[in-house]
């Protein structure tokens, strides 16, 4: 029952997005590069000289081989709608992933382009919904991640370490880091402020010139502290 009701939104949604121009669309979690909503909270965040927190859904990123196998022989990832960092994007594709006990979840958008592994990222309710029990780890890093399999409209994919749970990140320029003072070996804290106020911990720094600053969470910590993505927070500690 639960598949079938979200089959029925997700195919609600897409009619309802199909012809949009990008700017139209809702921002989800302060994901998408142009949202159409001015005078955004993920800007003013930036301008304070705060961290504005992005929400990522669960979501696959593949090899241009795997992708072929899903979808067919040249097959290209098709942009759906720019991400909040240079050069990444939603991508119109999407799999079923599917878990133990044959547990799926079905409509989890490819996020673009395509890399040099395949890997699904989830959040631990999803993980529990596919019987799976998914390390927590930084994205490439698939040592001891769990067995999923992805389906698509072309063939299957199965990979033997393929799904994670994202570390929490953030997202920095070389001199943002500095003026933070921040380095990639730090674990940062900060603190979430409102009705659901929480400290998360284990914030891991990802640091390039070509980042726009922003902390990722999944969707199981957003909702916890009640965030919908853009909020401003300001870093706590640096260990």
């Amino acid at each position: 029952m639960d598949q079938l009701v979200e089959k029925i939104s997700q195919q609600v949604l897409a009619q309802l997005n199909e012809g949009l121009p990008r700017e139209d669309l809702d921002c989800h979690g302060c994901a998408f590069r142009s949202c159409g909503i001015a005078n955004r909270a993920c800007d003013q965040a930036k301008f304070d000289r705060k961290v504005p927190v992005g929400v990522s859904a669960r979501h696959v990123h593949v090899t241009q081989s795997d992708l072929e196998v899903l979808y067919g022989d040249r097959h290209q990832l098709t942009v759906f709608a720019p991400l909040y960092q240079p050069g990444a994007f939603a991508a119109k594709e999407t799999v079923t992933i599917v878990g133990r006990r044959m547990r799926a979840i079905e409509g989890v958008r490819i996020l673009g382009g395509v890399r040099s592994y395949s890997q699904v990222e989830v959040a631990p309710t999803d993980a529990i919904r596919l019987g799976l029990d998914p390390p927590i780890r930084d994205s490439g890093d698939l040592r001891g991640a769990e067995p999923i399999t992805l389906v698509g409209p072309n063939g299957s994919v199965h990979l033997n370490e393929g799904a994670i749970i994202p570390s929490r990140h953030v997202h920095m320029t070389p001199e943002e880091a500095e003026g933070f003072g921040v380095s990639e070996s730090d674990r940062l804290k900060v603190h979430m402020i409102g009705e659901r106020s929480l400290v998360f911990e284990n914030i891991r720094p990802k640091i390039h010139s070509d980042y726009v600053l922003q902390m990722h969470l999944d969707t199981d910590d957003a909702n916890a502290a009640g965030l919908r993505g853009g909020e401003a927070v300001e870093l706590l500690k640096v260990s």
